[in-house]
């Protein structure tokens, strides 16, 4: 059974700009019947979920960094302001912003792209696997620290072997540099606690 998988001419991995990676995996496995095609829609809505919790949880961060009136934050207090219905509205406009920005920038080619992206996710899993594992070894749960170890490792591999495509450095790059700026200000401000509080003020208000 030839399960050769189409790719693009311009970069090894990369499908042909009238597919995409998944519909050419999709393809080659299932071949051109109607379980292809509800291969498609059903990595469609989950792609639609990602998105949709992405878009509820980035505001949220901002809002959380910009802190609380009695606590500032590391982001400009702005961010931090919401309407009656509890949602950061400067927030969402600079996260649909900096969307509409990024996509531009990649033409709308989003098998590129993701590459770039998927090297963002992974560097904030692996801060947040790690933050846990140390976590739960400060509060003596050993097998809670290992699993946490384990997934780290895991997600450092993948980091690497996105790493190791070349262009995607840049990504890491970024990420860093936009995640120097924060942690700057909150050195400065004297490394105030209290940000995982902010969300249960709010629901008090």
């Amino acid at each position: 059974m030839n399960l050769h998988v189409p790719l693009g001419d311009c970069c090894p991995g990369i499908p042909g700009t009238d597919s995409t990676q998944i519909a050419d995996i999709a393809h080659a496995a299932a071949g051109p019947a109607g379980s292809t095609t509800a291969f498609q829609l059903t990595s469609s809505l989950l792609l639609l979920a990602a998105a949709s919790s992405s878009f509820q949880a980035g505001p949220g961060l901002l809002k959380a960094l910009s802190g609380t009136p009695e606590q500032p934050g590391v982001l400009p207090p702005v961010l931090g302001r919401v309407n009656r219905h509890h949602t950061p509205y400067w927030s969402v406009v600079v996260y649909l912003a900096a969307a509409a920005l990024i996509s531009v920038a990649a033409a709308g080619q989003e098998q590129e792209l993701v590459l770039f992206y998927a090297v963002a996710v992974f560097v904030s899993f692996l801060v947040g696997l790690v933050a846990m594992a140390r976590f739960a070894r400060r509060e003596d749960k050993t097998a809670l620290a290992r699993v946490n170890a384990l997934a780290a490792v895991a997600v450092a591999f993948t980091l690497a072997v996105n790493l190791l495509r070349g262009w995607p450095v840049l990504s890491l790059v970024a990420t860093l540099l936009i995640a120097a700026g924060p942690y700057a200000r909150w050195t400065r401000a004297g490394r105030p606690t209290g940000i995982e509080d902010v969300e249960a003020c709010a629901e008090g208000e």
